[in-house]
């Protein structure tokens, strides 16, 4: 199974949600990437003293091997087989898919933390994380909005978002699960990912 997740936003809990799913769903063995692009023309390596603006080095594809406080390490802490951070520059994203499509194919369920890599990749299930009280919503969650299967509250907040350009009938139209920290995880969401990884169909990946 391919599961995508994606947010809104930076710093809303995406990362909280596919830990809490990956500690509430051990037994599927999972591996994990969290995929962050930078701002074009950077470094993938994050090495100040490369000058390549990201042509010698399109993407880095770190493995993490101890939990830690990173989001990736966050990952193994939860119970990942495996866990990996994809660092790669905006627009570039591309060059790291063969590397994806061959982790898909050897891994036996794989979470991707990312909204973007959905140009490239059809998943099994994406869930989208919202945040209601932050008004922005990045490119990428508006290209991807309405393909999102579910969408996950985060927070307290109850009324229905709303984004300029993003009708809120859609938010009506797919199931929606509420999460709250500290465990950013409720019964009805795992049950919908349980349900989701009973229905897997061979991954199809975009032309």
């Amino acid at each position: 199974m391919l599961l995508v997740v994606g947010g809104n936003s930076h710093n809303i809990g995406k990362t909280s949600v596919a830990a809490a799913v990956i500690q509430s769903l051990p037994e599927a063995g999972w591996t994990a990437v969290k995929i962050t692009q930078y701002d074009a023309g950077e470094c993938s390596t994050g090495q100040s003293a490369c000058r390549c603006d990201g042509s010698e080095h399109p993407y880095t594809l770190s493995e993490q091997t101890e939990p830690a406080s990173t989001d990736s390490g966050r990952f193994l802490a939860a119970g990942a087989l495996r866990s990996y951070w994809l660092r790669t520059a905006r627009g570039n994203l591309g060059y790291a898919v063969p590397e994806l499509r061959k982790m898909i194919r050897t891994s036996r369920n794989v979470l991707l933390e990312s909204n973007g890599v959905l140009q490239f990749l059809r998943p099994d299930l994406y869930l989208l994380v919202l945040d209601a009280s932050v008004k922005d919503i990045k490119d990428s969650a508006r290209w991807f909005f309405n393909r999102a299967d579910a969408y996950v509250f985060v927070g307290d907040e109850q009324r229905v978002p709303y984004w300029k350009g993003i009708p809120t009938r859609w938010l009506r139209e797919k199931p929606g699960f509420r999460v709250t920290p500290p465990g950013y995880a409720s019964e009805e969401l795992i049950r919908f990912v349980q349900s989701a990884m009973g229905k897997v169909s061979p991954i199809a990946t975009l032309p």
